[in-house]
């Protein structure tokens, strides 16, 4: 497969793809039945969006000949939008499936080089390191979140992502620490490979204690992530994604 930039004006218009089964699971026939990839999206009130991500992710992914499958993670109750809850609940459900790589994205980034491969490899990968909000620079060395791959066994190692994140800010530097804790340094593709459109939309509520939680960020490693997790679900079989429900 050939590295094939998009341009932005070409992500708004109505793509054409092969119809994934029900869930949102799509199988390249000649790719090896393990290496499939989860696509974990945390979601609330982004109709538009979704609308948007569901038809150019189809879209882009299958050009780069490999299997997956999109959840959409929804959180549904009215406290503050918690990321990363969501983002460990995806990723339990999609490992109970036999999913080892998981791609977490949110939905308003789409990405605009087909090399920006949506699998995983030995390291943790940030993905979306050029946005073009930011005029295709990256913001600080340390941010890893927003697109980002990993095997669902490192997932595990590092228990999760923190659930204590209510709001905007601090769940992907925590889950940055936890990788360096554990000796695991994420790496990016080039800028070039790396680019990413925005979709507009208005800013979250910035989660008011982020930087006190962030300064107890390793005190709390082995007893806040996966291991407190807690959550009733419903699963959803939709056209073209698996829809959890989640309060």
């Amino acid at each position: 497969m050939r590295n094939r930039e998009i341009s932005v004006g070409d992500v708004f218009r109505m793509q054409h793809f092969e119809k994934p089964n029900l869930g949102g699971e799509y199988i390249q026939k000649h790719c090896l039945p393990y290496k499939k990839s989860a696509i974990i999206v945390p979601y609330r009130n982004r109709k538009h969006h979704l609308h948007t991500f569901l038809n150019y992710m189809h879209y882009f992914l299958q050009q780069q000949h490999i299997s997956y499958r999109i959840f959409i993670v929804e959180q549904n109750d009215d406290y503050s939008f918690n990321r990363a809850k969501l983002l460990n609940v995806g990723a339990l459900e999609a490992v109970n499936q036999n999913y080892t790589c998981l791609i977490f994205s949110d939905v308003d980034l789409l990405p605009l080089n087909t090399g920006n491969i949506y699998a995983c490899s030995r390291l943790p990968r940030h993905m979306c390191s050029a946005i073009d909000i930011f005029r295709f620079n990256l913001p600080y060395e340390g941010l890893f979140g927003g697109v980002i791959s990993i095997r669902s066994d490192q997932f595990k190692l590092v228990n999760g992502m923190s659930n204590e994140y209510l709001g905007w800010g601090g769940e992907d530097d925590d889950f940055y620490r936890r990788l360096k804790h554990h000796n695991i340094t994420p790496y990016r593709f080039s800028p070039q490979v790396s680019k990413y459109t925005m979709l507009t939309h208005n800013k979250e509520k910035p989660s008011e204690d982020r930087f006190e939680k962030l300064e107890r960020a390793s005190d709390r490693q082995q007893i806040d992530g996966l291991t407190s997790l807690s959550y009733n679900h419903i699963v959803k079989l939709k056209s073209l994604y698996t829809h959890i429900l989640v309060k």
